[in-house]
């Protein structure tokens, strides 16, 4: 049976406002395909910027040979940023905004000018890179239990949910990103460690081939977007109270907490 994509896109936003998480497209929709999925996240876009909402950028995930092979998947997915999204560095959120919050580190990337593919290379990507940011990306599942498998996660826009900026705004020169570590700690404890390479071994690679995934639906980079190119390490729940920073050596450091 094939989706509806606006009635899917409807269940979407519906189950972000609401906070009740709906059951996995995959288990209703055995001929929905990922092309189907990119479409509802699409929709559910479209249907934002309508409501008033824009996008300031865009995120990859399932950068992880890790994340690929729990999910079966064999190349990374996205979403988009939108400004309703953006969380100031150092700032308080409500656990109440979502279903089952997670949060991951990774490396932004601030574009000075637009990227279109279908051959954006890894040094198309460099160059068009004005500087790098700490961030860190509260991902989040309106599908009941985190229960995703490719098309679902696709579909709910990555599983993307907030991003906090840090503040610290980095030339790419001189900076080898593959070796640039990070260490993610929740309320003083360290907790992960990671490094640039995690995401697709560079994460200009993960952003190249965004540009060029995102050719196939008439999209672009933006010049001015943040771009998120993956988690430098494995996803960690949170709950009220906590406290997350991510420190990324000589590129800053970014927090949030939580209430």
């Amino acid at each position: 049976m094939k989706p509806n994509i606006d009635i899917l896109a409807t269940e979407l936003i519906e189950a972000e406002t609401t906070k009740v998480a709906i059951a996995p497209f995959t288990e209703r929709y055995s001929d929905m395909t990922v092309t189907d999925a990119y479409n509802v996240q699409l929709q559910v876009v479209k249907v934002k910027q309508a409501a008033g909402r824009t996008i300031i950028g865009k995120k990859v995930g399932l950068t992880s040979k890790a994340m690929q092979t729990m999910l079966n998947v064999n190349e990374p997915d996205y979403g988009h940023l939108l400004d309703d999204m953006e969380v100031a560095d150092g700032s308080a959120v409500n656990v109440s905004e979502f279903v089952a919050p997670r949060i991951e580190a990774e490396i932004g990337f601030i574009l000075e000018r637009d990227l279109s593919g279908p051959d954006v290379t890894f040094l198309d990507v460099l160059m068009a890179t004005k500087y790098i940011v700490p961030t860190l990306e509260i991902i989040d599942s309106r599908i009941v239990d985190w229960k995703i498998k490719l098309i679902d996660t696709v579909a709910d826009n990555g599983s993307s949910a907030r991003v906090v900026v840090g503040g610290k705004k980095t030339p790419i020169d001189n900076i080898d990103l593959r070796d640039l570590g990070m260490i993610l700690f929740k309320n003083g404890e360290q907790l992960a460690t990671g490094a640039g390479a995690a995401a697709l071994g560079h994460p200009a690679h993960a952003i190249a081939w965004l540009a060029n995934k995102l050719s196939e639906f008439g999209i672009s980079l933006k010049a001015g977007e943040i771009i998120l190119p993956g988690a430098l390490s494995g996803a960690v729940a949170v709950q009220a109270g906590d406290y997350i920073e991510a420190r990324f050596g000589s590129i800053g450091s970014v927090s949030v907490s939580f209430q």
